[in-house]
């Protein structure tokens, strides 16, 4: 049994109410329902949350949502592995017996559905505890730096002061997407970031964090290119396609 698990609170607070306002035309969580669902791939599309607002929103676009998170969980505290392990404890209690649980941001609607696919086929054949989506910096991580407190520089990595780009290895980030894992698992609350874990990779151009206005701002920009319903000329290429949900 494979299951989607989309955590989305109420209390958000940089952006408020930022799972369900309005983007490209839908509520922001519809995006990653809708791509959830041309998967094809999950028995269950469930929606995490507290709010009734949001479960209002979930349904209507198609999403499950068969309880109440507690708010023990819901605080600005409480991490994805919690929040996803609470769901597949509930539905083991259902007497359902979920093998592999892929978490989906509901802020990502730049989220592909062949990616999802990629990453549900390794975790199936691969022996991981998780596989997610990853993309590369775009500038190398090993020449960074900070400001100290009287303004000078102090670099993260100075024992690459004079290594040249093309010498450093490539550093990947989380995409900050989905996350596949083996319902043992998020119920053991298995750490994602190990050894025991990889990813399947995709470009940068396809990633964008929402955490703040300038990044709303952002994808909003990148929306007419990315995703099909809001036009653009790239929509033909994107995996994304809801058209026909």
């Amino acid at each position: 049994m494979r299951v989607a698990i989309i955590p989305a609170r109420g209390g958000s607070k940089r952006i408020p109410r930022k799972n369900i306002l309005p983007f490209a035309g839908i509520p922001m969580i519809a995006h990653s329902i809708l791509c959830a669902k041309k998967t094809g791939v999950f028995d269950r599309i469930i929606v995490s949350t507290d709010d009734a607002e949001i479960s209002g929103v979930a349904k209507r676009f198609g999403a499950e949502v068969p309880f109440i998170r507690p708010p023990e969980l819901s605080d600005d505290y409480t991490g994805t592995v919690e929040v996803v392990a609470h769901a597949v404890d509930w539905l083991r209690r259902q007497g359902e017996i979920p093998e592999q649980v892929c978490c989906i941001y509901a802020t990502a609607p730049f989220v592909g559905a062949d990616d999802i696919c990629r990453a549900g086929t390794l975790l199936e054949t691969g022996g991981w505890a998780y596989v997610f989506a990853a993309t590369t910096y775009a500038y190398p991580v090993f020449r960074s730096f900070s400001q100290t407190a009287d303004g000078g520089l102090s670099m993260v990595f100075p024992e690459h002061y004079t290594s040249r780009s093309q010498d450093l290895p490539e550093v990947l980030h989380d995409a900050g997407q989905f996350y596949w894992g083996r319902a043992e698992a998020w119920l053991e609350k298995v750490r994602i970031f190990g050894d025991h874990s990889t990813v399947v990779t995709i470009p940068r151009w396809r990633v964008q964090d929402i955490d703040t206005a300038e990044d709303w701002a952002q994808a909003e920009a990148m929306a007419s290119y990315l995703l099909p319903h809001a036009g653009g000329v790239a929509a033909k290429i994107h995996p994304m396609d809801t058209r026909n949900d």
